[in-house]
């Protein structure tokens, strides 16, 4: 019988080199732009080295996702304990190059069964935090949620993102600044105007 392939560690070098290449094409470029061959040229490496630490190419998806995923959770969590959680919620949920990559997760997901339940298994943890977040927030000032439900309020967030990162990709702004400034207004009503870890470098236009 023959033996398995031989797999590279999962913390070598070349692999979290073949990750950070795989991900800013899958930002710049778009998820069909992702081949073996498109990975190890950004990356500086011979071909075969994909698949010597990838099976296949969504096993390559699927350790991209993972890892920003992981790390995404961590920051969410880390926010949330902040001064003024919702304002860094709503940050984290409007980050346009994080917003840009899960878009297009979502788009090679339509593809990949594996990485449609993975995408949706975070997803879930996520809303989870987001939504004991902001009820917390709206509970500590008083907000009666009977009319909003703190969910509503997260799924807008993160429709909002979204949204506008798909109508930037097609050379489209109208409104987002109006809209931006709308949800800015209602924050500054429950946090006041935000610390200066969140206030961004390049607001959007």
């Amino acid at each position: 019988m023959a033996s398995p392939r031989r797999i590279g560690a999962p913390d070598a070098k070349n692999r979290v080199v073949l990750l950070d290449a795989a991900e800013q094409l899958l930002i710049e470029e778009g998820y069909a732009a992702v081949t073996s061959r498109r990975v190890a040229d950004r990356a500086g490496l011979k071909p075969q080295l994909v698949h010597y630490y990838f099976r296949t190419m969504e096993d390559l998806f699927l350790a991209v996702f993972h890892r920003r995923a992981e790390e995404g959770l961590t920051v969410l969590s880390t926010a949330l304990q902040s001064p003024q959680p919702l304002w860094a919620l709503w940050r984290f949920s409007t980050a346009p190059e994080a917003t840009r990559l899960t878009m297009e997760f979502m788009g090679l997901a339509n593809h990949r069964k594996a990485l449609r339940a993975e995408i949706a298994f975070y997803a879930e943890r996520f809303r989870q935090e987001q939504n004991k977040a902001i009820a917390d927030a709206l509970r500590r000032h008083g907000i009666d949620a009977s009319d909003v439900p703190p969910v509503v309020w997260t799924v807008f967030a993160t429709s909002v993102s979204q949204a506008m990162v798909m109508e930037r990709a097609l050379g489209m702004n109208t409104g987002h600044a109006e809209t931006f400034e709308f949800c800015e207004r209602w924050l500054r009503r429950l946090e006041g105007d935000p610390l200066p870890e969140f206030v961004p470098d390049d607001p959007p236009r």
